[in-house]
């Protein structure tokens, strides 16, 4: 017969048994552990670099000086975040080009050195197997190749400025709005990648989506339209300045 002394023995052998398997338990969970630096795909975290901190303005913007938020990050979002690319959904290769801290972390940007930086190597190389964006899309302009190279050279700070000087007394096309679009629209919208099919390398093509209030509509974030630059930020008080009076002129191929 078990005596009461026998089943409290066993019942303490049980709870002994108990504690040492959550004490295993805790041990392996806590030398697992990793530091999570943040999260490439959305921008957060910190990293000395700057990553997942709000952007640093440096007041009025400096011609010498370039600024990752209005010179920098639309390249990449017009021309690389694409679906089926580095967006934050597709994320070919691991690489996710919609953000600050996502294109320092997955573009292995190394501040002060472009030619050692994996991103900049990409859209330098000469091989189209290799280089992006990809065929059948354009490559980058060299203005677009020399901003990224000179905001790396610059320490690739995530930094932002205002531009006070805005000059709206003579917009013409193939002045401000035409450098707006090549910045802004056309990596997505033009011949070789006519998202939507609306093609922004002509005059032709900007003038059609003009005339059907397309154009306004998407870039003023106005209801009703898909707001553009997709993904990227809205366009700047002064450029959306510009576009509002090369329209109510009559946008005019000027």
């Amino acid at each position: 017969m078990v005596t009461n002394a026998v089943l409290n023995l066993i019942a303490l052998k049980k709870v002994a048994l108990s504690l040492l398997i959550m004490g295993i338990a805790i041990t392996v969970l806590i030398s697992c552990k990793h530091e999570i630096p943040g999260d490439p795909l959305n921008g957060s975290g910190s990293d000395n670099t700057g990553g997942g901190n709000p952007p640093t303005s440096a007041g009025t913007c400096n011609p010498d000086s370039i600024y990752f938020q209005q010179q920098v990050l639309p390249i990449f979002i017009s021309n690389c975040s694409l679906s089926g690319c580095h967006d934050a959904a597709s994320h070919q290769h691991g690489v996710v080009l919609i953000s600050y801290n996502s294109i320092i972390t997955t573009g292995d940007v190394r501040a002060g050195n472009p030619d050692n930086s994996e991103v900049f190597k990409k859209i330098t190389d000469h091989d189209n197997n290799d280089r992006m964006p990809p065929p059948p899309k354009n490559r980058l302009t060299q203005d677009q190749v020399e901003i990224i190279r000179k905001w790396i050279v610059q320490g690739a700070k995530n930094n932002s400025c205002q531009n006070i000087d805005c000059d709206i007394s003579n917009v013409t096309y193939n002045g401000a709005i035409r450098t707006i679009i090549s910045g802004k629209c056309q990596g997505c919208h033009s011949s070789s990648a006519a998202a939507g099919g609306y093609d922004y390398s002509s005059y032709t093509g900007v003038k059609a989506r003009v005339d059907d209030g397309k154009l306004w509509g998407a870039v003023n974030h106005i209801s009703g339209y898909s707001p553009m630059p997709k993904n990227g930020n809205m366009l700047s008080d002064c450029e959306l300045r510009q576009i509002k009076k090369w329209i109510d002129a009559g946008a005019p191929n000027n």
